[in-house]
């Protein structure tokens, strides 16, 4: 037999440490490669793995004797990965089935010290062997132990080198924005590798409506909604396997709108190290990493205006402002559907709690105090009918924005957009005296002779202190700049206020832009209650601090008369609402607002305070029920029912959809010959044919 050149140095190093007992059990080979990528590539090392299994017989094992564990090809072996494969090498060796492990490297068999040192007890604990190009290693042999211990060390040491030099080289080339990554659809590289938006009219076309839908509406959802209104689609490059690089087109998802309104590079900017790796340690010891958001003040780079994007840096920011808006799990509640115009920014004055909104059967829309879950709820919280509430704050409103407001606002703001163009200029000078030093300490370091190091040390920290007091300059300007807007111009104002009573009443005008608009000066709005219980106490106050607080009688029917409400009460059960608005109208009673009763203002104090109506059947003369039929036949109910509902005899749908049966001759004839017929109901007393109806 001809040994391979991987044998044959086993032979040479350490072939008679494999005894009989070794060659008994199983020689297992693990094969392993750290990436997916470096199985597709770099086939020549995982052909060298797999040929270890030769190597094993070679050295006297029978070929079904060898196991190859391969379940770890493309998983790294670094500490706190999962390695199906390595786990079974584990279990294995615990169970002593295995006499030995190949590899081309043992040191290789995990990244971690840990792991390797528990792989290395294992083995001697079991008497299995290590065996490797270099030799065979008995862990029982306190030689050899020391030896693989120092191995695992220095691979240990050798991958944090070279992690250490990859990453900085990857750190260097992301400061200068020139570190090549997977770019978001609606980019590509050019040819000298810049980043450039895609020629492609149609995605760029795609990733243009997806940020002006949400300019428009403001929500994520909505734009997926806008997109499959529409039947638009949403590009999307594939990354890795047969599909690397080509563009799939498919249905927008809220995940994809919410990775684009998120994404800096539709900005133009470039960034690295927006995530990192969190670990946690499980109960059962295993180790799991978890990808964690950073904020952005420790991204590690970000360079704006790097390439041309789809928005601009301000739009990115103001984007992101709105999607915090909209996160209710967060405690933010932005304007949503519904015609309650205060809603999400309502409070109750009693408790302090957010009043919820609570929408009737018959599109009686109330605010209530949410306390009333969490049974905390006090004697002083009131629910108030929204049209009490919705029309003072409309007004309330439009009364603050008028053109003769606007122009006292605008002389005012123009007082302060002075006092800013003053804290700019400052600022500005400040700015251009610390870029003068900087300057004149670069010069100054420049002109010393370099082999004085004890005057070049010196003006190089000179030097490196004033740069620091020019970026501290720049950076006080741009926070300046940024802390006070430019306000819009003064025409704009003014044709927002003379058209603003229209806009407000115009039914397309959606529910949504009016909670928008009134959103943008008040803040929020507390309801009070009084002595009196038919009236409220609404406090609003605006986002310049100021408060309103404006006293009203309660709408709705809420405010239904005592002596109405308790004739309701009392006969509501036993009385049909036509009957109870006769009764009512002839005591001369009216309702909350003062007009005559009839059924529909019945109805709704029946639904506000659960008064149910007398179950009755409207039948006409001549006619009787199901229950009167039945009684009249000698028959259960449910029989006629089921008769009628067949269509075997003839009936009617009265009142509340319920069956009326003319009971004339003829159709007294065909229901009790229905009954003579059958054979399976239940015969009780009947009534005699001339009986009452």
């Amino acid at each position: 037999m001809v040994a391979t050149p991987a044998a044959a140095v086993v032979l040479v190093n350490g072939a008679s440490k494999i005894s009989t007992d070794h060659r008994s059990r199983t020689a297992v080979v693990y094969v392993r490669q750290s990436s997916v990528m470096q199985v597709r590539e770099h086939a020549e090392s995982t052909a060298r793995q797999y040929g270890l299994s030769g190597v094993a017989v070679e050295l006297g094992w029978m070929a079904e004797q060898v196991v190859i564990v391969d379940a770890d090809l493309g998983v790294s072996g670094r500490f706190g990965s999962e390695r199906d494969g390595f786990r079974e090498l584990i279990s294995r060796v615990c169970l002593g089935e295995v006499g030995a492990i190949f590899g081309l490297e043992v040191s290789r068999l995990a990244r971690s010290s840990a792991e390797f040192a528990r792989l290395l007890e294992l083995a001697r604990l079991t008497d299995t062997l290590l065996i490797d190009g270099d030799g065979v290693y008995d862990l029982g042999d306190v030689n050899d132990r020391l030896l693989l211990g120092l191995k695992g060390s220095m691979s240990e040491a050798e991958l944090h080198l070279l992690a250490g030099r990859l990453h900085g080289a990857k750190l260097a080339a992301a400061h200068r924005g020139e570190l090549r990554a997977q770019l978001p659809v609606g980019f590509v590289y050019d040819l000298d590798g810049q980043v450039v938006i895609d020629p492609d009219e149609q995605v760029r076309t795609a990733v243009e409506h997806l940020f002006a839908e949400f300019a428009r509406t403001g929500s994520a959802f909505d734009v997926v909604k806008a997109f499959a209104e529409t039947g638009r689609l949403f590009p999307q490059r594939a990354y890795g396997g047969a599909w690397a690089g080509q563009l799939k087109w498919g249905k927008l998802g809220h995940h994809r709108v919410l990775q684009a309104l998120k994404n800096p590079a539709y900005a133009g900017a470039y960034t690295y190290g927006r995530s990192y790796d969190k670990r946690r340690v499980q109960p059962d010891g295993t180790v799991r990493s978890a990808r964690r958001k950073r904020t952005r003040d420790e991204w590690t780079v970000l360079i704006p205006d790097h390439h041309e994007g789809y928005i601009s840096w301000q739009q990115f920011l103001d984007n992101e402002a709105k999607l915090a808006a909209n996160q209710t799990n967060a405690g933010a509640r932005p304007p949503r559907e519904g015609n309650a115009l205060c809603q999400g920014i309502v409070y109750c004055g009693a408790c302090g709690a957010r009043m919820g909104t609570r929408y009737g059967k018959r599109h009686y829309v109330f605010y209530v105090c949410s306390s009333a879950r969490d049974h905390a709820k006090s004697e002083e919280c009131r629910s108030v009918a929204v049209s009490t509430v919705d029309d003072v704050v409309g007004r309330l409103l439009l009364d603050a924005v008028t053109p003769e407001q606007i122009t006292a606002a605008l002389a005012v703001a123009d007082e302060v957009t002075d006092r800013h163009v003053r804290s700019h200029r400052a600022a500005e000078l400040a700015v251009e005296l610390a870029r003068y030093e900087a300057d004149r300490a670069e010069r100054t370091f420049s002109q010393v002779d370099p082999e004085n190091r004890l005057v070049a040390r010196s003006l190089e920290s000179r030097w490196e202190a004033k740069l620091a007091a020019l970026a501290e300059a720049e950076a006080a300007l741009e926070t300046a700049r940024a802390a006070k807007p430019p306000l819009p111009p003064r025409s704009t104002l003014e044709a927002l206020a003379a058209d603003l009573p229209r806009l407000w009443d115009d039914p397309d005008t959606s529910p949504r832009d009016r909670k928008r608009l009134l959103r943008t000066l008040i803040a929020d709005v507390t309801l009070l209650s009084t002595e009196d219980p038919r009236q409220v106490r609404i406090g609003v106050r605006w986002h310049t601090g100021a408060t309103n607080e404006i006293t009203i009688n309660r709408k709705g029917p809420g405010r239904t008369p005592a002596t109405a409400l308790e004739i309701i009460r009392r006969y509501g059960a036993t009385r049909t609402s036509e009957q109870l608005a006769e009764q009512l109208n002839v005591a001369g009673l009216t309702t909350g607002k003062g007009r005559p009763w009839n059924t529909e203002a019945i109805a709704r104090v029946r639904d506000t305070y659960s008064i149910h109506a007398a179950r009755t059947v409207a039948v006409r003369e001549g006619e009787v029920s199901i229950a009167q039929a039945a009684t009249k036949l000698g028959v259960s109910a449910h029989a006629v029912g089921n008769w009628i509902r067949k269509g075997w005899l003839p009936a009617r749908r009265g009142a509340a959809g319920r069956w009326c049966i003319p009971w004339d001759e003829a159709t007294q004839d065909l229901y009790r010959q229905q009954v003579a017929n059958s054979t399976r109901v239940k015969r009780t007393q009947p009534t005699p044919a001339g009986g009452a109806v």
